[in-house]
């Protein structure tokens, strides 16, 4: 199981569970609807094999566990938030998904035992764990030697890192929690997995986000439905909240590339390929 130390002083046992409250804020599994064509995408991109064993860390509410199982993968979606865990699970029960399971977890401290899966992805999950440290050495420690560790996640210049550099102005992080967007650099990751790897390949992507609304009720779907932005919005008083919302808007009217009162926006992300060695 985890070779992680979990023994957490106070401070970071109070982030840890700020984080998760974070997380179930909202509705995961109603938000990561909009953006599903491009997670088929990334899954796609894994190449599962039929005898593989999937694991993804921080799954949400199943948006790529459910597909892989809907293809015979035998497929364990982990996460933090309770409620995400719980909706993937009914999901995978009403589809009738018997290689589909779900495990309410840590990425920090995975409960899994030692080279337990072929292939562990992370789709923009993972980076926003706290300890980046604890969280490399487990997604090395339940890859097999041979298999493929898979994540995606946002770089500090794309979009949604710019969204997350607006929201830390109004509400800065706590200082014990390491920037989630420093999983962006390829510098970075390849410090941090680069010691159980036999082979990195990194690719800049863009994420497609298109949504069939206007850039403010965009804003307000982000408010309502994600977590981080709920969580920030809900900190602040009357007229931060206002403030906070224009700088979002002016964003994602910036970004905005549709010209009939929709919004489509191309956020770029590094996905990153690690073969353990």
């Amino acid at each position: 199981m985890s070779s992680t130390d979990n023994t957490m002083p106070p401070e970071m046992q109070a982030l840890k569970q700020k984080l998760k409250t974070t997380w179930m804020a909202g509705d995961y599994g109603h938000f990561a609807k909009f953006l599903e064509p491009d997670a088929l995408a990334f899954l796609a991109r894994l190449n599962l094999q039929p005898d593989q064993r999937l694991l993804d860390v921080a799954c949400g509410a199943g948006q790529i566990v459910i597909p892989a199982a809907r293809a015979g993968i035998a497929a364990t979606g982990v996460d933090i938030a309770t409620n995400s865990i719980l909706r993937a699970r009914e999901r995978a029960t009403e589809e009738g998904l018997a290689t589909a399971h779900f495990d309410e977890g840590d990425a920090e401290a995975l409960p899994y035992a030692d080279a337990s899966f072929d292939v562990v992805s992370s789709l923009f999950g993972a980076m926003f764990a706290p300890r980046p440290d604890h969280v490399a050495a487990e997604l090395l420690r339940v890859c097999r030697p041979g298999g493929r560790i898979v994540m995606g996640n946002w770089t500090p210049q794309g979009h949604v890192g710019q969204m997350f550099k607006v929201i830390g102005r109004h509400v800065p992080p706590s200082p014990l929690m390491a920037s989630p967007l420093a999983w962006g650099d390829e510098a970075t990751v390849r410090d941090r997995l680069g010691h159980g790897a036999a082979r990195i390949i990194v690719t800049r992507r863009n994420y497609a986000m298109r949504y069939p609304f206007s850039p403010a009720d965009v804003v307000e779907f982000f408010i309502t439905y994600y977590g981080p932005t709920n969580r920030a919005h809900a900190a602040l008083d009357g007229a931060g909240q206002a403030a906070l919302r224009a700088d979002l808007e002016q964003l994602w009217a910036a970004s905005n590339r549709a010209v009939d009162g929709s919004t489509q926006v191309e956020s770029e992300f590094l996905e990153v390929e690690v073969v353990r060695n």
